[in-house]
């Protein structure tokens, strides 16, 4: 169940990309809010720039690209694909 896999997925050491697959968008943004890593992308998007990048946990807490990379001691979670149909 999605629950599980949310745990799953987050009970790891490293958290620099995630991945949710969906017919549903709604329930893929919720998904991806959940997820412990530094990106998340869904329905495999194009590369977007302008997204930062970079991971949680032992994957690293900085990041590089777009106005984020100023920002190394937040957890910043770029979601690329969230506006997709």
């Amino acid at each position: 169940d999605e629950e599980e896999v949310v745990e799953r997925a987050n009970n790891t050491p490293y958290g620099l990309a995630s991945y949710v697959q969906s017919g549903s968008i709604e329930k893929a943004r919720k998904v991806a809010a959940r997820m412990r890593s530094g990106n998340v992308y869904i329905n495999y998007p194009a590369w977007d720039a302008g997204a930062p990048f970079g991971g949680y946990k032992q994957s690293g807490n900085g990041r590089e690209y777009a106005d984020f990379g100023l920002e190394e001691f937040l957890e910043i979670k770029g979601t690329v694909g969230y506006g997709a149909a």
